[in-house]
């Protein structure tokens, strides 16, 4: 199988990175100056076993590539707020021997939230999840970091909404042999809806910086709280905080293996590197949405989305605003 890596930024460099190590036919896809640092440098991908470059075709569109086959597997791996435009613009690509990849290609989206997966579904015939447990960091255009180790990533994967199959083995049989465990559940949506539980602190990472006092520990206790209430009402349920951490063990431990200290995730990455967009719209706003839906007040997660927009729009540093600043406005929102 050949990997289509649409956005091949921390994650998807990452998952693209490991792939081709592994020695699997590998397409990043990525625009702007990382599409130039990887057509012209390569990918760097530095991980605790050592810095490794990789040349692989580099792409920005699907037009470059023309004729899709029928062993490629689309990988999504940009931001939920970009789903959309890619999605669109892969649908309609023609697959060798008849059709177009919304009728014949999988779609797996390794990405945080739950939103991607019905987004693709209204496309896509064969929509797989996956739920990304991946510590990796865009570092500068061309160079991303993974410090996960033994394990760089485990990534839970299966059909969308429910059920696994072939395909999905295949896939995973890949990612295992790329640094990755990658276990096939036929309730993927259960282990991405707990990842979402953890990912409502992003917002509180990316104005307030790492989260180590008791006061940030305390705001996402209460935002872990409103979200668990919300898939209570809506009847979605979760892996436990037990399971997760069963799951995974020893196997992925953060090591800063450069010196460095730890940066912040995903959504302090989107406001450090100056993109003007973020995910708490899809994080914390998806519990806005379900709460809203289901009659659950829920107006810690809804200050944190606000907040974390306001960040975006107006071009804030990350974690410019202090944790106090903040569990104000939580507090102001709850009142």
């Amino acid at each position: 199988m050949r990997y289509l890596i649409i956005g091949a930024g921390a994650v998807g460099g990452a998952i693209g990175g490991r792939l081709a190590q592994a020695g699997h036919d590998v397409v990043l896809v990525a625009r702007g100056k990382q599409y130039e640092a990887l057509r012209d440098h390569g990918l760097r991908l530095v991980t605790p076993d050592g810095p490794h470059i990789h040349r692989l075709p580099v792409v920005a569109g699907p037009e470059e590539l023309g004729e899709l086959s029928p062993d490629d597997v689309l990988v999504l791996a940009v931001k939920t707020q970009d789903s959309v435009a890619a999605l669109e613009a892969w649908a309609g690509r023609p697959v060798a021997g008849g059709g177009t990849a919304a009728e014949r290609l999988p779609l797996v989206c390794a990405q945080n939230g739950v939103e991607s997966e019905r987004l693709a579904l209204r496309l896509f015939r064969r929509v797989y999840g996956v739920c990304v447990w991946l510590p990796a960091t865009f570092v500068e255009p061309g160079v991303v970091s993974a410090a996960g180790t033994p394990l760089t990533g485990i990534l839970h994967i299966g059909r969308f909404p429910e059920g696994t199959d072939e395909t999905a083995h295949r896939i995973s049989a890949d990612l295992e042999k790329s640094f990755f465990e990658a276990p096939v559940v036929p309730d993927v949506m259960r282990w991405k809806y707990a990842k979402l539980l953890g990912n409502l602190a992003n917002a509180i990472e990316a104005v307030s910086g790492v989260i180590t006092s008791e006061e940030g520990l305390a705001l996402h206790g209460r935002a872990r709280a409103e979200g668990e209430a919300v898939l209570g009402a809506a009847g979605i349920a979760f892996a436990s905080k037990e399971e997760e951490k069963e799951t995974r063990a020893e196997k992925i431990r953060f090591e800063p293996f450069d010196g460095s200290e730890r940066s912040g995730g995903s959504s302090w990455q989107s406001l450090s590197r100056g993109t003007g967009t973020i995910e708490s719209d899809y994080l914390n706003g998806e519990m806005g949405l379900l709460g809203r839906l289901h009659g659950v007040p829920t107006p810690v997660n809804d200050a944190l989305q606000s907040v974390a927009d306001r960040f975006a729009r107006e071009h804030r540093p990350a974690g410019s605003m202090t944790i106090a600043d903040l569990v104000a406005e939580a507090d102001a929102a709850t009142r």
